[in-house]
């Protein structure tokens, strides 16, 4: 399917962040896992997005190796939160994070205002209970942040002395959100870094400390270049790797390993 995606390198990736539990990958998954491990890429995390789809997320990480999994619920699924459940998964030794959570205001179930403050509430209260969890279990949170930068990050001031770290996934480029790297938080880099319209992203990216870069694909969304518009897997993290090579200046072979050993120090506490 993918042409150019032979990795002789050697190098090893992490995809920090890949919906390996969604519908489209079912009738093939072993094929985007073995594609993928085979072309450089050395580990998976699933995030958690909805209650309802963590204990396929939790199945496929323990069928393979050298894929975990994150347990969380998406600001859009906060109906689904139930806080019981979730520290079930919490335990799990292939659990490496919580979340995805967050605080998406891109779109609300009612265009009334008093109704909208209400939405934004419930966000916010599910969110901060994430990251009690979090630092309860002390695991890195994975964030997702949609048009709410300003609560987003007045959220995570207030309680980053007490994580043990978190990365913004899919960084939107907010200047007043990269203030976070200073208070141990890192940045996920996307299939967006390719696209045409991208450019926020990649004038904001070489402001970013190298030693908080990480990679991901948000598959099966975001493809990058130039197989956007087909399914995204994370054999196409090096896509987004070679943007980030060429905007920084930096040879893949230190980009790569750059990003790896943050990612490592990030979810699996700096182990090889």
């Amino acid at each position: 399917m993918f042409l150019n995606c032979d990795f002789k390198e050697g190098y090893k990736i992490i995809d920090t962040h890949c919906h390996l539990d969604s519908e489209v990958f079912k009738e093939d998954l072993d094929e985007v896992v073995n594609r993928a491990f085979k072309n450089g890429v050395e580990k998976i995390i699933i995030p958690g997005a909805d209650m309802k789809d963590l204990p396929y997320a939790r199945q496929i990480a323990h069928k393979y190796e050298r894929i975990f999994f994150a347990a969380g619920v998406h600001p859009y699924e906060i109906e689904n939160y139930d806080e019981a459940i979730l520290k079930q998964y919490l335990h799990d030794e292939k659990c490496v994070a919580v979340g995805e959570c967050g605080l998406d205001y891109f779109r609300f179930k009612s265009e009334l205002a008093e109704e909208i403050e209400k939405e934004k509430e419930e966000q916010k209260k599910i969110f901060k209970a994430q990251l009690e969890l979090a630092i309860e279990f002390k695991k890195p949170v994975i964030i997702h942040s949609r048009e709410a930068n300003q609560d987003t990050y007045e959220i995570l001031h207030h309680y980053a002395k007490d994580l043990v770290g978190g990365v913004l996934h899919c960084f939107n480029a907010s200047e007043h959100l990269l203030r976070l790297s200073q208070e141990g938080f890192y940045f996920g880099i996307g299939g967006v870094l390719t696209f045409k319209n991208a450019k926020k992203l990649l004038a904001i990216l070489p402001q970013i400390p190298k030693e908080k870069l990480l990679l991901e694909t948000d598959a099966p969304y975001l493809t990058p270049e130039p197989y956007r518009g087909k399914r995204n897997e994370p054999v196409l993290t090096q896509f987004v790797a070679d943007k980030m090579c060429e905007v920084l200046d930096l040879p893949k072979k230190e980009l790569l390993e750059l990003c790896f050993a943050n990612s490592q120090k990030l979810f699996f506490k700096g182990s090889a």
